[in-house]
């Protein structure tokens, strides 16, 4: 394959946000979106449209959107479209998952969890095990480094063991702990993985089958889209879960676990979303997926080199302390600045029309870990549509604060 440039103005043409001059480093809370997207939410709404069935148009319109919704998203990370599950967002969706998953459970069951992870792939598996008596045990990152090394979880797992809940990669660290690896232990272990890929996968290719999860997932609003959320599994999997659910409503899978009618206009937005990603770089691929990969590998190129300069920018301030230094990690810094608080950093940098928020993000137990309190820090991160003309904008307003 010839190498493809990452053209990132082209890109930056099609986000309407983009004309407010602002300089958005808040991507991992959220991506702007492109006027492609907003079109296929809006067509989606206004087209005749019913409950999914194929006797009406209207109905087959319906039906058609969620058909291509399950394909896109099996496009974008490998998986099998009849395992595709939507939700209306990530903690949604590991909420009623954990709560399936506990009907399976008996007390003295182990569970393991990260204090790397976003709360939402925490909470709901906390209070799952303790629903049913279950135990709970953690594995904790390395506070000098913040990496996750692989031995922290697999030293926990052992026979007892019938989950591990994992980020791909934390969202306030970047940290990528190795899934892989973690994954070969978990069912070597006899039980399953649960991945939150909402910070992972906007920044990387990603493979399901290769990475071993059970189940992954990812948030929309962090990749172009509008905000909902997808899990992927294994049919087959699936269908030895028992949810609670109304009596007149399928139990076939995927749509066992989606819960009333459906937002079709949202789905044809996370189409239309993973439809974008698909032609960022112009491929000869035949394939969606092939072109999604090759558009993803040139991201991830690209944000890499822009990182580089970011995080050393950053490191160089005075009285500058960052967060979290792993080997692989998404381009993310966690930082604060001697003599300010977080809020302050924030504050003054929204002065600037600098997005770059403060806090703990929901990664409450990795701000804790740290040393942070609930308070946290500064985070930057970078997006599809950043450019060195941004990250000089940031570090300028950075090196302002700190004169």
């Amino acid at each position: 394959m010839s190498h493809m440039a990452y053209d990132v103005n082209k890109i930056r043409a099609d986000f309407p946000a983009l004309n407010s001059g602002l300089a958005f480093f808040d991507g991992p809370g959220g991506s702007q979106v492109p006027s492609q997207v907003g079109r296929a939410l809006s067509d989606a709404i206004t087209k005749p449209i019913s409950n999914r069935n194929v006797v009406t148009e209207s109905e087959r319109n319906a039906e058609e959107i969620v058909i291509n919704f399950r394909q896109a998203v099996a496009d974008l990370i490998n998986a099998d479209p009849g395992g595709v599950v939507y939700g209306r967002s990530w903690t949604q969706i590991t909420y009623d998952f954990s709560r399936t998953l506990a009907k399976t459970w008996s007390a003295d069951d182990e569970i393991i969890v990260t204090n790397l992870d976003h709360d939402s792939n925490i909470r709901p598996w906390v209070q799952a095990a303790e629903s049913v008596g279950a135990i709970v045990r953690w594995a904790k990152i390395d506070p000098e480094t913040g990496e996750l090394p692989t031995s922290a979880v697999t030293e926990l797992l052992g026979s007892k063991t019938r989950l591990v809940a994992v980020t791909g990669a934390g969202n306030t660290l970047g940290t990528r702990p190795d899934i892989k690896a973690i994954s070969a232990a978990v069912h070597q272990a006899g039980a399953l993985l649960y991945v939150d890929g909402v910070h992972l996968t906007p920044h990387t290719p990603i493979d399901v089958q290769e990475i071993g999860a059970d189940f992954f997932g990812f948030s929309f609003y962090k990749l172009f889209g509008p905000h909902c959320a997808a899990l992927a599994a294994d049919p087959r999997l699936l269908k030895t879960l028992n949810n609670d659910k109304l009596l007149p409503a399928t139990s076939a899978v995927p749509e066992r676990f989606e819960f009333g009618t459906l937002p079709y206009e949202l789905m044809a937005g996370a189409t239309a979303a993973i439809d974008y990603i698909a032609d960022m770089v112009a491929s000869d691929q035949p394939t969606r997926r092939g072109r999604i990969v090759d558009s993803m590998r040139e991201l991830e190129r690209y944000e890499e080199e822009l990182f580089a300069l970011m995080e050393s920018g950053i490191q160089t301030l005075p009285g500058v302390t960052t967060y979290g230094h792993a080997k692989k990690r998404t381009p993310t810094v966690y930082f604060n600045l001697e003599g300010y608080q977080g809020a302050d950093v924030y504050k003054r940098l929204a002065d600037l029309k600098i997005n770059a928020p403060a806090g703990n993000f929901y990664a409450l137990e990795v701000s804790r870990a740290l040393g942070l309190g609930d308070t946290g820090a500064v985070r930057v991160g970078l997006a599809p549509y950043s450019t060195l003309e941004d990250v000089t904008r940031l570090l300028d307003g950075l090196r302002n604060l700190t004169k």
